[in-house]
């Protein structure tokens, strides 16, 4: 499964690529170590901090661990009202 939404891929990886390179960067990690502690591969953490629209969710939510963070449903700013669904 891709992090990125069918609606606005770009945005949705943008705020999450920011936020680990500057989380990474005030902790005082290079990518090597972020990668060591998430456990993941440093490309993967060079390709997450750029922006790469399409990046297994499961690794992306190991990196975001480092900083008590995970992936979530959140309520999306540009719809004015949820989706009724049938149930």
């Amino acid at each position: 499964m891709d992090v990125a939404s069918s609606k606005n891929p770009d945005r949705e990886i943008n705020a999450i690529a920011k936020f680990v390179k500057v989380r990474r960067k005030a902790g005082g990690l290079t990518q090597p170590e972020l990668a060591s502690l998430a456990g993941v591969g440093v490309r993967f953490v060079v390709e997450l901090e750029a922006g790469k629209p399409t990046l297994r969710m499961t690794k992306v939510n190991a990196v975001l661990h480092v900083f008590g963070k995970v992936l979530g449903v959140v309520d999306d700013p540009e719809r004015s009202r949820p989706m009724s669904v049938p149930g």
